[in-house]
């Protein structure tokens, strides 16, 4: 028996098998290795995506407690950036005192952020109980100040003379900076 096939199916046939070859060449050198790649970085990324997604909880966490914290504390924050006028600190608290003199304040140390002023201050009050009330009132004033012990009350005439120093902070000027970028 004979086969008879031509020359064209032969030609055919031989084309198909070279490039049945070279499609299973590519398939085991390029695509299976890229393949087991691909699948490689798909669960990198994966990780990454899984470790991105708890630093932004935990970065969005964080962010949400700081502006509850500047908003419970805008006041607190304000008076640290009101800068110290003699002549505005007279003004608000002459009425608790007959007389009211204040040495001129002078710089003191610079700690890290905050520039500290100290404050001698004498004055006549007619009771103890003003400069207490005093007290009161400066602890809601526009600075951030500490009155520092002791504090000396003298009886001359009808008035009591009372001597204290004062130290008023002051935060330099920072930039803030924006909140990252949210994906």
């Amino acid at each position: 028996m004979k086969i008879n096939i031509s020359r064209q199916h032969i030609y055919l046939l031989v084309l198909s098998v070279i490039l049945f070859l070279i499609v299973l060449l590519f398939s085991f050198f390029v695509l299976i290795p890229q393949g087991k790649e691909y699948r490689a970085n798909k669960l990198s990324l994966r990780m990454e995506r899984i470790q991105k997604q708890k630093y932004q909880n935990f970065y969005d966490e964080v962010y949400k407690k700081l502006k509850q914290l500047q908003s419970d504390n805008r006041r607190i924050i304000v008076a640290f950036d009101t800068k110290f006028s003699v002549e505005k600190f007279k003004k608000n608290y002459q009425s608790y005192f007959h007389t009211l003199s204040i040495k001129p304040y002078k710089k003191a140390k610079k700690y890290n952020d905050f520039t500290l002023y100290e404050v001698n201050a004498t004055s006549h009050i007619s009771t103890p109980k003003t400069f207490y009330k005093f007290l009161d009132a400066l602890n809601k004033s526009d600075w951030i100040v500490e009155v520092n012990f002791p504090i000396e009350f003298k009886k001359e005439d009808e008035y009591i003379r009372s001597s204290f120093t004062m130290k008023v902070y002051h935060r330099k000027r920072v930039k803030e900076t924006t909140p990252l970028k949210q994906n």
